[in-house]
This record gives C-alpha cells, sequence and structure tokens, in this order.
C-alpha cells in the first residue's frame, strides 16, 4: 500500500509547507467534480490527514480560549481532530449569513458589531443575506445548497479557499486536513466545505475568497451563482 508520501508525491523529509501544497495540488485532481474519482479522493485526504502537522511547532495548534477579533463575543473553536467530537444536537442549527460583496457597498466591515442588524434593515436581496437552517452533521456548504444556494467552492475537501467565510458569531468545527493556515483561522476564517456548525446559531460572512490572506489559497472555482432561497 503506498505511504502518505507516495500518496501526495512528495520526500519522506517534506516540510509542511510542501505537504500543503501537494495536497492542494492531489486534493483537486482527484476529486470526482474534477475527474477523480471518490477512491482516489478519500486516499488524498487520508494522507494528508496523516501527515498534517508535521512541521510544526508543539503549540502551534493550540488554541487559546480568547475571544475572535471579528465580534467581542465570539470563542474560537478549537481545530484540533483530536478533541472529541462534539456531541450532534438533535435540533437543526441557525444560520445566519451576509455577502461579502455587498460590505464595501454600503460602507460596512466584518468588523462592525452591528454589521447583521444592518444587513437585516437593509432590503438585501436573499442572496446577499438572510437566515437558513442546517441539519446536524452537514458542512454549512451542503446546508446552503440544501436551501437552494450555491456557494463559491472548489475542491470540497478543505484544500482552498475558495468557500471561505468570517465567522462572527457563533462556532464551525474544521478537520484537520485543511489548507488554512493558523494565522487565517485564527482571525476567524474557515471553510465551509468541511466546517460544521458546532452552536445553535451561527452568523458568517460568506464569499471572502478576496481578503488578504484567503486570495493567495484559490484554486479555479466550481460553479457559483445565486439562488433565492424558500424563506
Amino acid at each position: 500500500m503506498p505511504s502518505p508520501h507516495d500518496v501526495l508525491g512528495i520526500d519522506r523529509d517534506a516540510d509542511e509547507e510542501t505537504i500543503r501544497s501537494a495536497y492542494r495540488d492531489r486534493v483537486l485532481e482527484s476529486h470526482p467534480d474534477h475527474g477523480g474519482s471518490p477512491a482516489a479522493f478519500r486516499r488524498v485526504r487520508s494522507a494528508y490527514e496523516a501527515l498534517a502537522g508535521e512541521g510544526r511547532s508543539p503549540d502551534s495548534d493550540a488554541r487559546d480560549e480568547s475571544r475572535s477579533p471579528w465580534e467581542p463575543t465570539v470563542r474560537r473553536d478549537d481545530a484540533d481532530a483530536s478533541a472529541p467530537p462534539e456531541p450532534e444536537p438533535s435540533d437543526p442549527h441557525t444560520v445566519e449569513y451576509v455577502d461579502y460583496e455587498v460590505l464595501s457597498d454600503h460602507g460596512w466591515a466584518i468588523t462592525d458589531g452591528d454589521l447583521f442588524e444592518k444587513a437585516a434593515d437593509a432590503g438585501l436581496d436573499p442572496g446577499d443575506y438572510g437566515r437558513f437552517q442546517i441539519s446536524p452533521g452537514d458542512s454549512l456548504l451542503e446546508g446552503a445548497e440544501d436551501v437552494g444556494f450555491t456557494w463559491p467552492f472548489s475542491c470540497r475537501g478543505g484544500a482552498c479557499a475558495n468557500c471561505a467565510v468570517a465567522v462572527v458569531e457563533g462556532s464551525l468545527s474544521q478537520p484537520v486536513s485543511h489548507i488554512l493556515p493558523d494565522e487565517l483561522t485564527d482571525e476567524g476564517i474557515r471553510l465551509s466545505c468541511v466546517g460544521q456548525p458546532v452552536t445553535d446559531d451561527l452568523q458568517v460572512v460568506y464569499n471572502v475568497k478576496h481578503l488578504p490572506g484567503v486570495e493567495d489559497l484559490l484554486l479555479p472555482p466550481g460553479p457559483y451563482k445565486r439562488v433565492a432561497s424558500d424563506d
């Protein structure tokens, strides 16, 4: 059986940056949406999960309990996959969202404490602002698609930042097999394709792919269109 290094096509002494880069290339090639197969996609993700964290300092994955920079009432979630999974609630999660592209049109910023209040009062289209519910265990991207939206994505495997969102309130889990550097996760950036809501309520700014640092992690996009929700 090929080793994780063989699956990613890297040397055994590869550093973290090389591992991440190889994962981005291989997960895109192997994804069924891009001509690959489910089996190959799973092999690539498993290989990255086995190697993720190599070359990091011992405490680089430790998330302190300080507040999220986006909103003083938000706590950062622990992205360490070794932590026990959160119990799944029986009720669906409620997601309130706003499209990053409309912020500049209205002179708003992610750091605005009343961002969602202003968005709610602005008469925005359903594609730009609204709420939907998501079933426990579904990713945020799946939840958006279930109500009729096609949010930005490319790999669906955590290997790019096309689906990135900024978590303003609440918590969105992230598995170890994702491409985001610590600097972005510390700022509340998560990937909607692999992130699952942890809290009952979640506020996110989606379509943040052009934020500094996020733009460098983009891949050729998958389909992206706005479709009005059923609400």
